[in-house]
């Protein structure tokens, strides 16, 4: 199999690329990054990933739609917090980006290609809201970005699927994740969130080894039968998933 991921130094994007690197199936994981991957990155050595460095994720060189159409599925994890962003800023990073991407491969020959569609999985958020009601920014542009995908027509060949995480944090087990990724005031705030999320309010958690999880199961095609994930159905198919029976 062969997988695009978008957004690796964020915190859901490194663990799902720590998580495609360990998944044998995977042969070739092609990374789009706005820069050289930095050197923090606790990500295990291997052969079989090519990084991409796009100046502009609206203005691809010619020759990369077609290199990545001929890829199995993408993971796009690429995001940033709306907070100080106008809309027109979040917008950009969140609905144009994404669509400029699906749009590229479409133009490329993914809706000419036979066989399983391309899958598309976007991590998106929970509290996301289609409808566009909503007054808050995060909501109203990550549900119009979810929209786009869920309204393309099946002659695209792509098959897009939403997962909508709740409250993440670096994994412990990667403390350069956390010190790179976080602030120290996010820091010290996360041991106090997480132990609340964990046992008071778990349908808001989402531990970070279970969202790269997923994601990489979800890519591969695990659960292809549905689109819209929550929080609280991830959390129960990673629960299936890793039960003894589906684990021989």
């Amino acid at each position: 199999m062969k997988l695009i991921l978008t957004g690796v130094t964020g915190a859901a994007g490194i663990q799902i690329f720590r998580q495609a690197v360990l998944d044998a199936t995977i042969m070739k994981i092609t990374v789009l990054s706005r820069r050289a991957l930095p050197s923090w990155m606790d990500i295990p050595e291997n052969d079989k990933t090519e990084v991409i460095v796009l100046k502009d994720f609206l203005d691809y060189p010619s020759d990369i739609p077609a290199r990545l159409a001929g890829h199995d599925a993408c993971i796009w994890a690429l995001g940033k917090s709306s907070m100080g962003l106008s809309d027109e800023e979040y917008t950009r990073i969140t609905y144009d980006y994404t669509m400029h991407f699906v749009n590229s491969l479409q133009d490329a020959g993914t809706k000419d290609k036979t066989g399983e569609p391309f899958r598309f999985i976007f991590v998106s958020g929970e509290g996301a809201d289609p409808s566009g009601k909503s007054n808050l920014k995060f909501a109203r542009i990550k549900g119009m970005t979810e929209k786009a995908l869920f309204d393309l027509p099946p002659s695209s060949n792509i098959k897009a699927s939403v997962m909508r995480p709740a409250y993440f944090f670096p994994s412990k087990n990667h403390p350069s994740d956390r010190e790179n990724i976080r602030s120290p005031t996010a820091r010290a705030m996360d041991h106090l969130m997480t132990p609340i999320m964990k046992t008071i309010l778990p349908s808001m958690y989402t531990p970070i080894e279970d969202l790269g999880l997923f994601a990489v199961e979800a890519g591969k095609g695990r659960w292809s039968d549905e689109k819209l994930f929550s929080n609280s159905k991830m959390r129960e198919l990673i629960k299936a998933l890793r039960t003894p029976e589906n684990q021989q």
